[in-house]
């Protein structure tokens, strides 16, 4: 028989996407494996369910009862959990950090989960990094958000009125929401600058007309990421960003390390010192913020600075996120499947390094 693979409508607060669109599911019915939905997976997204030809539709419990993968955009449900069946394979964003209680629930359940943030983030991994992926979605939403809640134009207008300066917009973090940020707001004619304690994004800042800010502290890590700065490089670093900030009209702040509590880089002191009508934009809101004002999903004033700490910002633009999504969960598949059956090689990294329960156990300490 042919491998099944799910996906159920996704049913966290202000989740729109979905695991499987209508070109996946096509491709997958290529492969000769079984499409199966719960009714309605696809709408919110943009797919209803006439857009899926290649799909069976079912209720969420028969679903889960058939599935042999459930592919998710988010972790399951509990209930979702204890419906598949054992030995089934569970492949999506599983927020394993701190997750200990879901973990052992579907390690009772003798289920091969593969959380897809915990991917390396290699070459040969690309095709499948949903953090790349989704995190370009939530730059390019985040400018749009802070063009729409500034007081000012972003480009320079020139009108029978008078002249209009455009805004100048800072970038913290040039990772891929960064960038995608930094990209949007040159798009919409903004004086725009990039900020990184990793220099060698200097020349990917650059590279999309934006200005690199050099504050004079090198931060390069390991891994794509930054490495903790010391006491004295952070108080250095402090003082030049709070002194550079008072000019700034938006800021988008992206600086963000999966599992950890995102850096504090904008303290109250900066944010006082900051012009009236200025405006935060905090992408890494969901780990605490990088501005210290930042409060989840809610918008702070102080001073005249307007906080915004968005939430789930790629759901926000769900069918392409959702197709982005979709084909980095193909593509991953495509490591589990082997002449038509279920077969993970636990010998390659990727499998490896994102299997986080096997065998009744969990295979993740974070």
């Amino acid at each position: 028989m042919p491998i099944t693979v799910a996906a159920l409508r996704e049913t966290a607060a202000g989740e729109r996407r979905v695991a499987i669109t209508p070109e996946m599911a096509k491709k997958m019915h290529g492969r000769g494996w079984r499409v199966l939905l719960e009714h309605g997976a696809g709408a919110a997204a943009g797919f209803p369910d006439t857009a899926y030809p290649e799909a069976t539709f079912a209720p969420a419990n028969e679903v889960c009862a058939q599935a042999d993968v459930l592919a998710c955009v988010l972790p399951p449900t509990d209930a979702a959990v204890a419906a598949l069946r054992e030995q089934s394979v569970v492949v999506g964003q599983l927020r394993p950090y701190g997750a200990a209680a879901r973990l052992a629930a579907m390690g009772a359940r003798r289920l091969a989960a593969f959380a897809l943030e915990l991917l390396p983030r290699t070459t040969r991994a690309q095709a499948m990094d949903v953090l790349s992926s989704q995190a370009a979605v939530a730059g390019y939403r985040a400018m749009l958000i802070a063009a729409e809640a500034a007081p000012k134009f972003f480009p320079m207008l020139t009108t029978a009125a008078g002249t209009i300066r455009p805004s100048r917009v800072l970038v913290i973090g040039a990772g891929v929401a960064g960038l995608q940020a930094i990209a949007t707001a040159r798009r919409l004619g903004a004086q725009t600058e990039g900020y990184d304690v990793r220099p060698e994004t200097r020349e990917q800042v650059e590279s999309l007309g934006a200005k690199f800010l050099d504050l004079g502290v090198s931060a390069a890590g390991s891994g794509g990421y930054a490495r903790e700065l010391s006491a004295e490089e952070r108080a250095a670093q402090q003082q030049a960003l709070a002194d550079h900030l008072k000019n700034i009209d938006v800021v988008v702040t992206t600086a963000a390390v999966p599992g950890r509590p995102a850096p504090k880089i904008i303290s109250a002191a900066m944010v006082a010192g900051m012009k009236p009508s200025a405006l935060i934009v905090d992408l890494a809101a969901e780990g605490g913020g990088n501005c210290e004002l930042t409060r989840p999903g809610e918008r702070v004033e102080q001073g005249g600075v307007v906080i915004l700490g968005p939430l789930n910002l790629p759901a926000g633009a769900p069918l392409h996120a959702s197709e982005m999504y979709a084909r980095n969960v193909f593509n991953f598949l495509e490591l589990l499947v082997r002449d038509g059956e279920l077969a993970p090689d636990y010998e390659d990294e990727l499998v490896a390094k994102s299997c986080v329960t096997r065998d009744g156990q969990a295979h993740f300490g974070g």
